[in-house]
């Protein structure tokens, strides 16, 4: 069935088969992302404005919206061009007046013939203390009244649409809704009281009061719920059909892994052991591995990684690992280089900066088989890059990296195994609407020795006193990040620039102790400015976002954040993470200019109370929702129509679970249930999950 259902003809034909709808209002609502009568449904009412009937409008009050009956009494024409034409009403108790700006006196004497009554319906506002109604949105012969419903729904517009037309053509589409059968879990529609998809629908364009407009209304959530499904079954789809194509079972002997934990200064976490237990399952299946690796600040997934990469090296395969800066690639290699050592195994480094006869002696070890592990940066991507025989691909930071260059990291592998690893704690709902499609491990869990961090507020007017501060820890042989917003001085912006901190900075502190390292810079420089701080060259690190992700100084334990009022919780939290890598208690001083929001104020208080990055990642999503949390533009989160993913995090969960229970006892969706989610499927344009099941 690799065609739409005849039943849904009706919700994609053409917007001008709507009633009111010509060419020029359906170019309009496209502006909107109104294609057909299909996305006139998922356009739900954002409000309503309450239309009820009074017998007065007396002891309302003004402004208000208010409809009621009232005699015509007399027309007062505008005297004067651009004054406004006044028609005189009363009610059952008192009068008012209706104010029309530009309009034609024999409309409004056909509209209001004097003497008659008229139900009007609009805004009543105080003018010089008179009562009047500019411009009524609603003039109703008496017997009409009841076509007024008592709370009427108010859509999302846009130029060239107006309210009227849009509620006429949603009921126009709401009418062509067809009855279809049911997709959702019984026991779930059982157990939530939802109505069917077809009075659900009803319900959520004729609201009867505020509380139906509230995401939590049975019909709202049932039709939140379609939407995350559909979504869900796409991912469950594509993952069942992954885990089709043959990958190769590497099973690992242990040799060299054990080589590595013997030599390790501790012992590894439970939540790692377990985390390496999952992948080495995965790689010794016949299934291709999509694992995601989600770990906080500090839980230790470069350790995880080695471990999964061994294991492919024991199978007699190569593995590469992929950073998505030259600074990151640097520092994995200083991570893995000594623990690789131990283990007899060779591991080499590629970025865009080897060049020449270098360069090509690394490519020919690595299409030999003599590098049996690769770290490097997107320069790995490039086609004269070539492998032995790669076995898995490990992926740091994947936010960084898009599907596309996943699938071309896959191709240099006949079969690889992929694992993406992400040290942003990502919230369930997201990490769900976003990775759906891949399995999770979780690293909740700290390693030993790391000392808790602590974090205090202070106002940058205080400014002085940190630096006094900072020069007598650096005395004592401290080294200390000092990271700041922008990194020129532009007028749009009062943040304060590296460039003038880094030289504000350098005249406090003795000669060459104040080093300096942002985005702009020229790769050499900025990995030779890193390098000195590393080797304690320089104490004081002046630094923009470029030290966000995974910088390792074991000796810092100090971290000013100037403006931290200005960066998202998330990133606060890896900024932190940056200190407490060693033996030395940390603090992290989170510099604010004053006044403080109260949303400010809030997101600073939570990293003041908490080191744990899944509990901040809740808390931020709460406060700046899905987009800015994972920065929609390149993060490939869906757009949901009526689902809200920051409220609605535990629908996801349950669509998840759902989703790849259903293709696991349905895969070819044959079932009647599974006849129905493909109607679902059409209904929510998901094409892409339809061809998985015709290809299969």
């Amino acid at each position: 069935m690799s065609t739409r259902p005849e039943i849904l003809f009706p919700l994609f034909a053409s917007l001008e088969t709507l009633p009111g709808v010509g060419a020029k209002t359906a170019k309009a609502l496209e502006q909107m992302g109104v294609a057909s009568p299909r996305d006139l449904l998922f356009t739900l009412p954002a409000s309503g404005i309450d239309r009820r009937f009074r017998k007065t409008i007396n002891g309302l009050v003004f402004p208000t919206v208010a409809t009621t009956q009232v005699t015509i009494e007399r027309h007062r024409p505008a005297r004067v061009k651009g004054r406004p034409y006044r028609v005189d009403v009363s009610d059952a108790e008192t009068s008012f007046a209706l104010v029309f700006f530009h309009a034609r006196d024999d409309w409004l004497a056909r509209q209001l013939p004097v003497g008659e009554e008229r139900i009007v319906s609009g805004r009543l506002e105080l003018f010089d203390g008179v009562a009047q109604m500019v411009h009524p949105d609603h003039i109703l012969p008496v017997g009409q009244a009841d076509t007024l419903p008592d709370f009427e729904p108010v859509y999302p517009l846009t130029q060239g649409v107006t309210l009227k037309v849009m509620t006429k053509a949603a009921a126009a589409s709401v009418d062509r809704a067809p009855e279809l059968a049911e997709w959702i879990d019984p026991t779930l529609l059982a157990q939530k009281a939802w109505p069917t998809w077809r009075a659900a629908i009803g319900q959520a364009h004729a609201p009867e009061g505020s509380s139906d407009l509230m995401a939590t209304a049975p019909h709202r959530e049932r039709l939140a719920y379609d939407e995350l499904f559909a979504h869900q079954l796409t991912l469950a789809l594509a993952r069942a059909r992954r885990r089709k194509k043959k990958g190769r079972a590497n099973v690992a002997t242990g040799k060299l892994q054990s080589k590595v934990l013997a030599a390790l200064p501790y012992t590894p976490t439970g939540a790692q052991t377990r985390a390496i237990a999952e992948i080495s399952d995965d790689l010794a299946a016949e299934e291709r591995m999509n694992r995601l690796l989600q770990g906080d600040v500090g839980a230790g997934k470069t350790l995880v990684a080695l471990m999964a990469l061994l294991v492919a090296v024991e199978a007699g395969g190569q593995g590469v690992m992929m950073a998505p800066t030259e600074i990151l690639a640097r520092q994995h290699l200083m991570a893995l280089q000594p623990l690789a050592e131990q283990a007899g195994v060779v591991l080499e480094i590629l970025t865009g900066r080897d060049k020449g006869s270098e360069r090509a002696a690394k490519l020919k070890a690595l299409a030999g088989g003599d590098i049996q592990i690769l770290v490097g940066t997107h320069a790995v991507f490039q086609k004269d890059v070539e492998f032995k025989d790669l076995r898995l691909a490990v992926i740091d930071e994947q936010h960084r990296f898009g599907v596309a260059q996943r699938m071309e990291l896959g191709r240099k592998g006949a079969r690889a195994d992929v694992l993406v690893m992400t040290a942003t704690p990502i919230p369930r709902s997201l990490s769900l609407a976003q990775y759906g499609d891949m399995d999770v491990s979780v690293l909740d869990e700290k390693p030993p020795g790391r000392t808790p961090v602590t974090t205090a507020l202070t106002s940058a007017q205080r400014m002085d006193e940190v630096v006094d501060h900072l020069r007598s820890a650096v005395g004592e042989g401290r080294q200390a990040y000092w990271v700041c917003p922008l990194v020129d001085e532009s007028e749009v912006s009062d943040l304060t620039a590296a460039e003038e901190r880094f030289k504000r900075l350098r005249a406090a502190f003795p000669e060459g102790q104040v080093g300096l390292v942002h985005g702009q810079m020229p790769p050499r420089e900025k990995d030779a400015a890193m390098a000195n701080f590393v080797a304690g060259k320089t104490n004081v690190l002046v630094a923009t976002t470029v030290i966000e992700v995974g910088v390792d100084v074991p000796n810092a334990s100090i971290m000013v954040i100037e403006r931290a009022e200005t960066f998202g919780l998330a990133q606060l939290h890896q900024l932190r993470g940056r200190v407490g890598r060693g033996a030395e208690a940390s603090t992290c001083l989170l510099m604010y200019q004053p006044p403080l929001s109260e949303t400010g104020r809030r997101r600073l208080e939570i990293l003041r109370e908490t080191e744990d990055g899944f509990r901040i990642a809740e808390e931020d999503l709460q406060m700046r929702g899905a987009g800015d949390v994972i920065g929609t533009a390149q993060s490939g989160l869906p757009r949901f129509q009526v689902a809200d993913l920051e409220r609605q995090a535990g629908l996801m969960a349950t669509a998840n679970s759902d989703a790849r229970k259903l293709i696991e006892e349905d895969p070819t969706l044959e079932s009647d249930r599974g006849k129905a989610v493909r109607v679902l499927l059409w209904l929510m344009e998901q094409d892409k999950a339809i061809q998985m099941i015709s290809v299969g």
